[in-house]
Order: C-alpha cells, then structure tokens, then sequence
C-alpha cells in the first residue's frame, strides 16, 4: 500500500473511531463473504463492520485518543463502528457469535471505555434504547395522570373540609352561645333597669 494510500485509509479509520460511541474489535477468522454479509445486516442500521489492518487501525485509534485496543489488534480483524444504539449492535455480535463460532468477540471501547469481551455481551442482555425510552415516556405518562388526579380531586376535598368546618362551627356556636345581656342589646335600644333598683336613683 502506497504512503498516501495508508494516510488516506488511517484518516478514514480515525473519523470512524472519533464519530462513533462505541468500537467492538473482532476475529472473523474463517467466515465467508457470505457469513460477513450476513453479520453486518444483523447489526442494524447504526452500525458498521469493517475487516480492518492492525497496523493501520493501532495508529488511527491512538490519533484519536484510544489506546486500549492496541494489545488486541492481532489476527484478522475487523471492527463494529457503532453510532446508534450499542445494546442492539451488541446485541447482533452476540447472537452472530452464538451462531457462528467462528467470530470472536475481542473486547472494545464504549462512550470512552475499555470493555472486555464479557462486558460488551453483558450490553447485549440490557434492554435496547427505544424500549427504555418507551418505559420511561410510561412512567412519566402514569405520573402525570396521578398528578392530574390529585389536581382534579383538591376542589372535591376543599369543598369537603370547609362543609366539615362549617357544620362543626355551628354545632358548637349553639352549644357555648352565652346568654345575652345588656352588653348584646342592639345600640340605641332601652336596656330594663333591675326591679330593685330605686326609681329616683339615691
């Protein structure tokens, strides 16, 4: 391979690894072009499996910060470029290789951190993005219906407690209502002097 060629191929691999979330290092040794086809559909539409060069790949990874794949980068080797969902190209690994024996799961880098082979199928038994996002869209559906609920029902228990109030306000005002004396009387009325008092006020 020319010297621009090998630039060109390690600019390439280093925009592959900075662009993705997750990089799964594989042995394909003894798969067919037909067994790879196969894999690289299974993987989905967020993925991307390439047969790489160690070298070339070893440089382009250090290029773009990544150096745990280095001691793993022997043998033919090719590599899961994931953008999308890791969990369902895992998923896809995991599966191929249960399958197909002949791919071997490697280790890898996910979000910046060195996975090893039974980290990235531990991924793989994880639920994938869209049903977290569909459980967590549920919850916060059911959460917002409780709080609703609760919304809806404060005028009802409102309007309870203030009748509960008022009924017990009255039942007490008759029960410790005192008798009246002259101080009740209504301004400006005649309060009825005691019968013993003298009339000429001596």
């Amino acid at each position: 391979m020319a010297k621009a060629e090998k630039a060109t191929a390690v600019a390439e691999l280093r925009s592959e690894f900075e662009g993705s979330s997750a990089a799964v290092l594989t042995e394909y040794r003894g798969l067919t072009v037909a067994q790879l086809k196969e894999l690289r559909g299974s993987l989905g539409g967020n993925a991307k499996f390439a047969v790489v060069k160690n070298t070339l790949t070893k440089l382009a990874a250090n290029q773009a910060g990544i150096s745990a794949l280095d001691d793993l980068l022997q043998g033919p080797s090719a590599i899961a470029f994931v953008k999308g969902d890791v969990v369902e190209a895992a998923k896809g690994l995991r599966d191929f290789a249960k399958a197909n024996p002949l791919l071997v799961i490697k280790g890898g880098v996910v979000d910046g951190k060195s996975m090893n082979p039974d980290q990235i199928t531990k991924l793989a038994d994880l639920e994938s993005r869209e049903v977290l996002l569909a459980k967590l869209a549920g919850a916060m559906k059911a959460k917002q219906s409780h709080a609703a609920a609760v919304l809806n029902a404060l005028p009802t228990k409102m309007a309870q407690l203030a009748e509960a109030l008022r009924a017990k306000k009255a039942e007490g005002g008759a029960a410790d209502a005192p008798a009246s004396d002259a101080s009740d009387a209504p301004a400006g009325e005649p309060v009825d002097a005691p019968a013993d008092a003298d009339a000429g006020g001596e």
